[in-house]
């Protein structure tokens, strides 16, 4: 993945009815730690790494860069939300010249089930109409992970294809912009 630009980042914190999109800051390091050593969080996403590794590789201020932001619940980090040019070489464009804007979440496990990642991506989706108005935005997310095929369908992407990859059959949906519904 490259990073989404050119565009200022970052951008002024993002609030919605109950979460912040923000840049990251030291503080958030240890829930990045968490996101990635997560057996739950990291199933469908090439499986968790092991923590004594990221404690030694995470920076004190991880994931500061454009197209990254950090969802925060009443000041404490519950997952990420990154926007970034889709690689290429990867299967699943809808550009001939590729490198479209993609849509990626993770979100630590005890804020599942609350709709805190709708309600998060809806912000970013807009953010990302207004700073790239009429440009295509994609996501991709393994057709085993309900979860993600369902906030995908919740957030107004339409599947364009499928494919292997990684193993693992994928969904490859494009956005169109509505309003999430609940």
């Amino acid at each position: 993945m490259t990073e989404l630009r050119p565009v200022v980042w970052p951008p002024a914190p993002i609030r919605t009815e109950r979460l912040v999109l923000r840049e990251s800051e030291a503080r958030d390091r240890a829930a990045f730690i968490e996101l990635f050593a997560s057996p739950e969080v990291r199933v469908h996403l090439g499986g968790p790494r092991p923590r004594d590794e990221l404690e030694r590789a995470v920076p004190e201020v991880p994931g500061r860069r454009p197209g990254l932001f950090v969802i925060d619940l009443d000041g404490a980090m519950i997952g990420t939300i990154t926007l970034d040019r889709r690689d290429a070489d990867r299967p699943g464009h809808v550009r001939p010249d590729a490198g479209e804007a993609e849509l990626g979440y993770m979100f630590l496990p005890e804020a599942w089930g609350r709709g805190y990642a709708a309600e998060a991506c809806a912000a970013a989706l807009d953010w990302f109409a207004a700073a790239f108005p009429g440009e295509p935005l994609v996501l991709c997310t393994q057709t085993a992970n309900a979860r993600s095929m369902r906030l995908a369908a919740k957030l107004g992407f339409t599947e364009a294809q499928r494919f292997e990859e990684w193993g693992a059959e994928q969904w490859f949906g494009v956005w169109s912009r509505v309003r999430p519904s609940g």
